[in-house]
């Protein structure tokens, strides 16, 4: 059912400027068809993707737990007149640990082994190695799309 004041296309519109031919089956380069690129999957395997869901979990949860207890805290202390803290150096802090936490994305994926075995607990020797894979990565991309 069309809506008030919209006309389905017709056969006759198809050739109009604007209207959407869809040839199946067509050559390359005419409209209606896609151009065929190799399809390359690099897919996460499983025990390396819930490595750095945990490392990041940890990693970004925890400065934002202290970011949002510094509010909590900092109310408590200046609503009991136990302490006078000025509302800037609550902001400071609280941002300082929300940036951490920002910080601690990037640090669960590329600190993450990308091999069967877990590495080590912090991943130090792995942000390195994770860290060229990235820039060859970037430079396989930018190959492939300017040459």
């Amino acid at each position: 059912m069309a809506a008030k004041g919209i006309k389905p296309k017709t056969g006759d519109q198809a050739g109009k400027p604007g209207a959407k031919a869809s040839k199946p089956g067509g050559k390359a380069g005419q409209p209606g068809t896609k151009p065929t690129r190799p399809q390359r999957q690099q897919v996460i395997p499983e025990a390396v993707a819930n490595r750095m869901a945990r490392r990041i979990a940890i990693a970004t949860g925890i400065p934002t737990l202290l970011g949002m207890g510094v509010f909590v805290g900092s109310y408590l202390l200046v609503s009991r007149q136990i302490l006078d803290i000025a509302p800037g150096v609550t902001l400071a802090t609280s941002g300082g640990c929300f940036l951490l936490g920002l910080v601690g994305l990037s640090y669960g994926v590329l600190s993450a082994s990308w091999e069967p075995q877990p590495g080590s607990l912090l991943g130090g020797e792995q942000i390195g190695l994770n860290i060229s894979r990235l820039r060859e990565s970037v430079r396989a991309m930018r190959q492939g799309r300017g040459g």
